[in-house]
């Protein structure tokens, strides 16, 4: 794919035709050129997408089933519609199932729906049509994990037509697109191949109606063709694009793909999943509701550390209100998770997420476990979907003083919980729960709800010390405790990253799998406009067109599934948007390989999301998007003063030698048939190209960003690198090198009367124009603002490229005749004073353009 290029061809067909007429140095040059930017572009873009295959790996390879009545394992490949099931706890599912039986069973769904909870199953009929997968309660989803509890289900789809088969069929169906700037790139190469398809042809027939010889003729052509093309931009524009891949790779963002790096920088719009990229996919209690007071706690994520607030006042829970310590320590005992320290030093769950977030709040109190050894567990009743509780009988109860008595916590839905109880406990005492304080709890909790927060309800009950079992019967006479709300909470740097994103014209667009409400709560703390909200059950019943007048319109999509995703970013393609897509999950990958760009997670991304993006993201941080996309825009920017720099070089000199071609027969010097030459040979032609591209015009690359680069706009896709400003600039430039190097080429050739005095001149004219690249160099550091602006040591490597360039013109002028190379002849010191009279006026020039280019801005 490397090859794939107009200017590559160019440069193969003249290494062939260098080749059959013996001009084997150019040859050689133009070959190393090709093999260079190949090679650089192979390391950098590295293996081919595995996408479908990464997908395959996901199947479930063998299952259990009931045939014949009779238990077998069987491989999943092997199962059909009617199939009989058997699911249990940590199993993969086969194919997609519709469950008949279900045991307190739960499955992570996240890599499919993006829920960040597991889902509760059970056997319901589904209500209605056009359902989410997310709402799909009586389906077990190919794919997915039963994380606790077992079932069975009948196979109702199998291969690509299950929810999974169907996200690999849109893959297989999904073109990767062409990135703005290889676009861009195409459009220019072609404008430039067919120019010097052109130019070439023109100065070959020129040559021949003025009957010069046709190796003349030719090789005026060829000069020409080697003049014009700017052989060193491909392997340039690899290496500014590869320099930007290192810069984002130290901002968390691995590119795969290089052109990705750049485009970035042109996006308008970000489609991002919610969970684990905006929030923290952590779930955390942020507040509490006991004893008729509400209280706050700080802290996000599974770090046990944070604060308690009451009234925005810092309080220490131990020394608090008893009914708080209770309520915290309800959720530590009823409770299966675990928390773990990790080998980078923080925390991982082992259990549910959202038992994990109450032992968290528990041990942010200071209840630990070694606090807890006297409430040692005798019995359990695990949660199940009907029942909407879990209970757990423990040795103690809470009074210090007494140590008679055993205990029942309970934790489940606040409607549920609040019909076991009698009593709720106020200031350290246990008191009455009358019906309109009951209304009042329910309120808080609808209030919590509506907030994104989920809630679940506390209470306890002292029973005998004689009592070690527990059943559903002794869920009566409990005393209320407290509320806990908890929520996947938005990631700070996340907040600030939109904000960032707004100022710099990027529209954030959030597309997940949660329920409107929380879709809202979450976009409404992360700054994204809510006005609008579209369900996937409202996006079902839309057609594209339907969907292609509102999306403009609409950044927060709830519900969505995988085709939803895939939808939206169509549409907002034909509004004329570049888009960044994120995701994780299997889920994810049609969508990201549809976009602009699609980045995925390092840390939670599924192996197919990563296969099916251009970027990979190591601390799944939605703020490093926002650092991409500024080394983006600072990578485009770059480009443009490259091409800037470079074209101007195959401008003047191609203007050098078609002039020269035209005034042949009216100045002898250039005339083959009165012993005159062309002012360069191609093959310093060559020389001047390679060291401009790699020594001068390489350190551009390196430039410091420019000031603001966040505060603008994006730029239109439709945006050409080439402009009418732009090919002024170069006009001026290619005119004034072309007659510094016709200028000193005369002066010195018009009085040569031999051969090697007129390759003195050859090289004066050679060495010129590299002088005049090194003024322009040092102007072309910026397109519009002036090199007094910024210090001249602000990029180092423009001094450095400065130096060698200087360094390598002199050893072949005055080495390489040493050794018998006659393709230069070393120049005497009093003809530097000229050529760098002549090449000075090219940096004054420039900076009064840009001069005159402000004031009319102004």
């Amino acid at each position: 794919m490397q090859f794939h290029s107009a200017l590559i061809y160019i440069l193969l067909a003249a290494a062939i035709i260098t080749g059959i007429w013996n001009m084997w140095i150019d040859t050689a040059v133009i070959l190393a050129v090709v093999l260079a930017n190949t090679i650089i572009g192979f390391v950098q873009e590295g293996k081919a997408e595995g996408s479908v295959e990464a997908l395959k790996r996901m199947m479930t390879p063998e299952c259990t089933v009931l045939r014949d009545g009779n238990k077998k394992n069987i491989p999943a490949r092997e199962l059909v519609p009617g199939d009989v099931v058997l699911l249990e706890e940590g199993a993969r599912v086969p194919a997609d199932l519709r469950l008949f039986y279900t045991k307190n069973m739960s499955a992570d769904e996240a890599t499919l729906t993006g829920e960040s909870v597991p889902v509760v199953k059970d056997v319901a009929p589904i209500p209605k049509a056009d359902v989410a997968p997310a709402d799909q309660r009586c389906i077990a989803f190919s794919g997915t994990f039963i994380t606790r509890g077992s079932g069975r289900g009948i196979v109702v789809a199998t291969g690509e037509h299950t929810e999974i088969g169907r996200i690999a069929k849109l893959m297989r169906e999904t073109r990767k697109i062409t990135t703005p700037l290889m676009r861009k790139m195409a459009d220019f190469t072609r404008l430039l191949v067919i120019v010097i398809v052109i130019i070439a042809a023109i100065a070959f027939l020129l040559g021949v109606l003025l009957g010069f010889p046709i190796v003349y003729s030719f090789l005026a052509s060829v000069s020409l063709a080697v003049a014009a093309i700017p052989e060193g931009l491909p392997a340039i524009m690899t290496i500014n694009l590869a320099f930007g891949v290192t810069a984002m790779a130290h901002r968390n963002a691995l590119i795969k793909r290089l052109p990705a790096a750049e485009t970035l920088g042109c996006t308008t719009v970000i489609c991002t999943d919610k969970t684990g990229t905006l929030t923290m996919n952590q779930m955390t209690v942020s507040r509490i509701y006991s004893g008729g007071r509400e209280y706050s706690v700080s802290g996000v994520g599974y770090e046990p550390s944070g604060e308690f607030f009451l009234d925005n006042s810092v309080i220490n829970p131990e020394q608090g209100s008893k009914e708080l310590i209770e309520t915290l320590r309800a959720g530590f005992l009823c409770n299966s998770a675990s928390l773990v320290m990790n080998e980078e030093g923080g925390y991982d769950i082992i259990g549910d997420p959202t038992e994990a977030a109450l032992l968290v709040s528990a041990i942010k109190a200071g209840i630990t476990t070694s606090t807890s050894t006297r409430f040692t567990q005798l019995d359990e009743i695990p949660f199940m979907a009907e029942q909407q509780y879990m209970a757990t009988l423990h040795e103690g109860i809470t009074d210090k003083d007494k140590d008679k008595d055993n205990v029942i916590y309970v934790k489940g839905s606040p409607e549920r919980i609040l019909k076991m109880c009698r009593k709720q406990m106020v200031n350290g005492t246990s008191r009455p729960l009358r019906e309109e304080e009951k209304k009042e709890i329910l309120a808080k909790a609808e209030e919590m709800a509506g907030e994104a927060l989920r809630v679940l309800a506390m209470a306890y009950k002292p029973v005998s010390k004689d009592k070690h079992t527990l059943n559903p019967e002794d869920m009566v006479d409990m005393t209320f405790l407290g509320l806990q709300g908890m929520m996947d909470p938005p990631r700070e740097e996340a907040i600030w990253a939109i904000q960032r994103c707004t100022r710099a014209g990027i529209r954030v667009v959030m597309v997940t799998g949660d329920h409107e409400q929380t879709a809202r709560a979450i976009a409404r703390q992360l700054g994204i406009n809510t006005d609008d909200v579209l369900t996937g059950e409202e996006l079902s019943r839309m057609s594209d067109d339907q969907l292609y007048e509102v999306v403009d319109n609409v950044s927060v999509y709830a519900r969505a599934a995988p085709e939803h995703k895939f939808r939206i970013i169509e549409q907002l393609r034909r509004r004329g948007h570049v888009i960044a897509a994120t995701g994780d999950g299997v889920n994810d990958a049609p969508a990201l390989k549809a976009a602009d760009i699609g980045i995925a997670m390092g840390i939670t991304g599924t192996e197919v999301s990563k296969e099916a993006a251009d970027i990979i993201l190591t601390d799944d941080n939605f703020a490093s998007i926002v650092a991409a996309v500024e080394e983006g825009r600072h990578i485009f920017e770059n480009i443009r003063k490259v091409i800037l720099y470079t074209l101007p070089t195959n401008g003047g000199q191609t203007m050098l030698i078609l002039g020269a071609i035209l005034l042949a027969p009216f100045i002898p010097l250039f005339n083959p048939l009165s012993g005159g030459r062309l002012p360069l040979e191609p093959v310093q032609i060559l020389w001047i190209n390679l060291v401009d591209a790699v020594v001068l015009a390489l350190p551009l690359i390196k430039e410091p960003k420019e000031k603001g680069l966040l505060e603008r706009p994006p730029r239109s896709p439709e945006e050409r690198l080439t402009d009418s400003p732009f090919f002024k600039k170069v006009g001026i430039v290619s005119l004034v090198m072309a007659l510094a190097g016709f200028a000193i080429y005369y002066y010195y050739g018009i009085h040569a009367g031999s051969p090697m005095e007129l390759t003195r001149a050859q090289t004066a004219a050679f060495t010129t124009i590299m002088l005049v690249h090194i003024c322009y160099l040092f102007t072309a550091r910026s397109i519009t603002e002036s090199a007094f602006s910024f210090s001249p040591f602000s990029n180092k490597w423009v001094i450095i490229g400065v130096a060698v360039a200087l360094g390598l013109q002199l050893t072949i002028i005055y080495a390489l005749p040493l050794l018998g190379i006659s393709l230069f002849m070393p120049l005497p010191a009093g003809w530097w004073i000229l050529m760098i009279l002549v090449a000075l006026p090219m940096f004054f020039i420039i900076e009064f353009e840009k001069f005159l280019t402000r004031r009319l801005k102004k």
